[in-house]
């Protein structure tokens, strides 16, 4: 269907190259907006700049930010902001038609010019992204590949975006609002807010979510499916490093005890904590030894030097095969022997360990 007609109006300007008092900008095209469970998703979405004027790619990012920022502005009575700005400044006004507004001017469409006029919104979705930590190490250009993987959703305070023990299907990003991590019997774990990201964990392991996610205030927020996640941090090996980083923060948070206790050598069952899990948590705090484990199919040996994988062997295979075929296990033992023989000291790295991993949970992926 048609986006609900949203209008803007300039009412202050200060040396503004190109707008003045008055001047109107009104979202046109299409839109789709689909209703599922309170969430709302926008697909679409051009905005007109006054007529015979120039378009500025810095407003219309802005204003297409308080859009998705909003989700649309059919309920809200009035909204004031301001332009970001390069040489001059202005100040635009938000104009609700429904409940009596009215815009200062009207708007045509004039003839046609055969050049594109009309900014997609996908910049201000770029702009919006690139404030995130999440993607600053990334150009515009390799942000915008990502943009149609995302989706919006739209959230109400008290509702839970997921629950512990569902299977990991998305990453989440908070475009708005703020969220709360609850553990065991609804404890308190943490508060997640604008620019933050949840849900990677159970996306990374494969295993189902650790703990459940609810709705502090209104909040918005973009997302993608695990099949996205995996494919985004293939081809963009920056992700990578900030993920890696991520897991260290958390992993060290949840796992202090057991970080220690693989200092010194610990025995455990896959399981109270997945064959993913392990590993990333080896590769995160950098240890050096040797993994070695009691799989369905036999013993399994995965050597670590500073975190990084040297050696793998498991049901007659080596490498990285085996690696993968160890990923695969739900059940089975295992025991890690801190330090490393000279055995292993000519041994190279198999590569970049996030990309071994996402290789291998892609594997199991394809195979289900």
């Amino acid at each position: 269907m048609g986006f609900p007609e949203t209008i803007f109006k300039v009412i202050e300007e200060n040396n503004c190259p190109l707008y003045e008092i008055g001047d109107v900008f009104k979202l046109g095209g299409k839109a789709i907006f689909l209703k599922n469970n309170e969430r709302t998703f926008i697909t679409t979405a051009i905005i007109r700049v006054p007529e015979k004027k120039k378009p500025c790619r810095i407003l219309i990012a802005d204003i297409t930010s308080v859009l998705i920022e909003f989700g649309g502005m059919s309920d809200v009575p009035k909204y004031v902001t301001n332009c970001s700005g390069c040489s001059g400044r202005i100040r635009i006004e938000y104009v609700n038609k429904r409940k009596g507004g009215q815009p200062h001017q009207k708007i045509t469409s004039g003839k046609p010019s055969g050049k594109k006029t009309e900014p997609s919104h996908i910049d201000a979705i770029v702009r919006l992204l690139g404030k995130f930590s999440i993607f600053q190490t990334l150009e515009d250009e390799e942000i915008r590949k990502l943009v149609p993987l995302l989706k919006l959703a739209a959230y109400k305070p008290g509702d839970f975006v997921i629950k512990k023990g569902d299977p990991g299907k998305n990453l989440y990003i908070i475009v708005s609002g703020s969220i709360q991590v609850l553990g065991d019997e609804g404890v308190h774990i943490a508060f997640l807010g604008k620019g933050e990201v949840f849900g990677e964990l159970s996306l990374l392991s494969g295993d189902p979510i650790g703990a459940s996610i609810q709705v502090v205030e209104s909040t918005r927020l973009l997302y993608m499916n695990g099949k996205s996640f995996r494919m985004m941090l293939h081809h963009f090996p920056p992700l990578q490093m900030y993920f890696t980083r991520l897991l260290a923060k958390r992993l060290a948070q949840t796992n202090v005890g057991l970080s220690e206790e693989l200092s010194s050598g610990i025995v455990g069952k896959l399981s109270d904590m997945s064959p993913s899990e392990l590993f990333q948590t080896l590769n995160v705090n950098q240890k050096t030894g040797v993994l070695n484990m009691r799989l369905p199919k036999g013993p399994a040996v995965l050597a670590f030097r500073e975190g990084s994988l040297v050696d793998a062997s498991y049901d007659g295979v080596t490498g990285k095969e085996a690696f993968y075929e160890m990923l695969k296990a739900k059940t089975g033992r295992f025991k890690f022997v801190p330090g490393l023989g000279s055995e292993y000291d000519k041994l190279e790295e198999f590569g970049d360990f996030m990309w071994l991993l996402m290789e291998g949970l892609n594997r199991i992926d394809e195979g289900r």
